[in-house]
């Protein structure tokens, strides 16, 4: 009996053991779980505050700390900090600085004399008048708009000698009956191009100035006109600028016929060439018929095409990686290195600029030496704040973590060392890319003021005009004179005093 009670106690311990174990196998299996959830969560918390820093780093960007035009900070403008540090010369011209403003004209075509209103009731004024001087004289310059019509006429003589009518022949820019002049068609072309005027609101302009109907299409016509005759001006300022040691480059986005389209730049101090693709990396690089064949130094952006081609030297714009370094600096508080990379590169150019100054053509060795361990040592220290991402391999993710936009501007800074201190090293490499962004900046405006371009064609007509024009006003002559030359068939006159 005693054995029996004893096998029934055994099974009913061993029963109670097996749920037991069954127990703890089952909670084991909800803290794997649990584990598991908070583990997902964990990584997504870590995803959300990575997507909110990016957020606020997004928010507080503008013209200042990014590559954002000014135009889009809306009333939203970022208080002025400018980079450039106080000269210590009061404001306005300086002494020797000749100065523009109206001069006084010495043949006024009319005259208004004025005279007190005390002497005019004065009995003693007939006699006093006579007496009368100058005192001040003062000029207003206004425009008085006149239309010229001028009639060329074919005079037909009775040849006496042969007896046939020998006819006058007209000259060979006037071919229709009634056209325009030279004059009111570069007004024309240089409002729609260079004013950035719409070919309606031109219309509405010319029209309600000179009293004159000319129609929408006829503008659209000389645009296109002027344009064409510009083919062989714009093909010279291509090899010019081919033929450049040092040219800038840069790209910018356009709207025509309701897409997208990049403008393509490259310029320098004379000349300016301007195409247009709808590819922004290399093929519409190619188009432009440089980049393929230049040798010489390549300003730009350091967008990443451009490293593909191997001939060129390349020179970093250090503007845009004091943005990016601004902007670290602003929405990272913690990452020192970027004040110092910033205050250095600053640095570095007013010590190029100093020495220019001062008639110097390079910098010392022992400068440029103490330049680039400077440069070493920051770099350094970019990448002890910020290490690499470690690999992962859970949850079937193969390969590194993305890099983030602070490790891969260090990456950057660390592979071109050579490209971002080029302009040390020779002294007619620019600090920046302003160069090419000042001669496409129109391109925005045009894009504001007029709208998208309606045809590739007109774009493409636009940017003839506007490289002709951007190449002529920096040898000296204005944008209106330009047009006008192009008009007469003269297009190629700048070349002859470059010569």
């Amino acid at each position: 009996m005693v054995g029996v009670a004893q096998e029934k106690l055994i099974e009913t311990l061993q029963q109670k053991l097996n749920e037991q174990l069954e127990m703890n196998a089952e909670s084991h299996r909800i803290i794997d779980s649990l584990n598991k959830t908070i583990n997902e969560l964990n990584q997504t918390i870590n995803g959300l505050n990575q997507t909110i820093k990016e957020l606020t780093e997004k928010s507080n960007m503008n013209s200042r700390n990014s590559s954002k035009p000014p135009s889009s900070d809306g009333l939203n403008k970022p208080s002025p900090k400018s980079l450039r540090k106080p000269s210590g010369k009061k404001a306005g011209g300086q002494a020797g600085h000749p100065g523009t403003n109206l001069i006084i004209m010495s043949e006024p075509i009319e005259t208004v004399q004025h005279i007190s209103s005390f002497c005019r009731v004065c009995p003693r004024y007939e006699t006093c008048k006579s007496q009368a001087y100058i005192g001040e004289t003062r000029q207003i310059i206004d425009a008085v708009v006149n239309v010229k019509v001028s009639a060329h006429q074919s005079i037909v003589i009775d040849c006496p000698i042969n007896g046939m009518k020998q006819k006058g022949e007209f000259p060979d820019n006037i071919k229709a009956t009634i056209q325009y002049g030279e004059n009111l068609q570069a007004l024309v072309v240089a409002l729609n191009t260079i004013g950035a005027v719409s070919v309606n609101r031109t219309h509405e302009i010319i029209s309600g100035i000179f009293n004159i109907p000319l129609s929408t299409g006829t503008i659209s016509n000389m645009v296109d006109r002027c344009a064409d005759s510009l083919k062989g001006t714009v093909e010279i300022i291509r090899q010019k600028v081919t033929a450049s040691k040092i040219n800038n480059f840069d790209e910018t986005g356009t709207r025509v016929d309701g897409k997208t389209i990049w403008v393509h730049n490259a310029s320098n101090s004379k000349y300016t060439h301007l195409t247009i693709n709808a590819n922004r990396g290399q093929d519409g690089m190619d188009a432009g018929k440089i980049l393929p064949k230049y040798k010489g130094i390549a300003v730009h952006d350091c967008w990443s095409p451009y490293w593909k081609y191997p001939r060129i030297q390349h020179a970093l714009c250090n503007v845009h990686l004091l943005r990016e370094l601004i902007n670290i600096e602003e929405n990272y508080p913690e990452q020192c290195w970027a004040t110092d990379f910033k205050n250095y590169l600053l640095e570095m150019k007013k010590a190029k600029e100093q020495a220019v100054e001062e008639g110097k053509g390079r910098l010392g060795r022992k400068i440029l030496e103490d330049f680039s361990e400077r440069y070493d040592k920051l770099i350094t220290l970019a990448y002890a704040k910020n290490p690499f991402p470690e690999i992962e391999n859970k949850d079937k993710k193969r390969g590194r973590k993305k890099n983030g936009k602070i490790l891969s501007l260090i990456q950057r800074l660390d592979k071109h060392k050579a490209s971002v201190c080029l302009f040390i090293h020779n002294f007619a490499v620019p600090f920046d890319n302003n160069q090419a962004e000042r001669d496409q900046r129109m391109i925005k405006t045009k894009t504001k003021v007029s709208g998208c371009f309606r045809s590739l064609i007109g774009a493409e007509n636009y940017l003839k005009i506007m490289s002709y024009v951007g190449t002529v006003k920096k040898h000296g002559y204005s944008a209106y004179e330009a047009i006008r030359q192009a008009i007469s068939g003269n297009s190629n006159f700048f070349l002859v005093k470059e010569s």
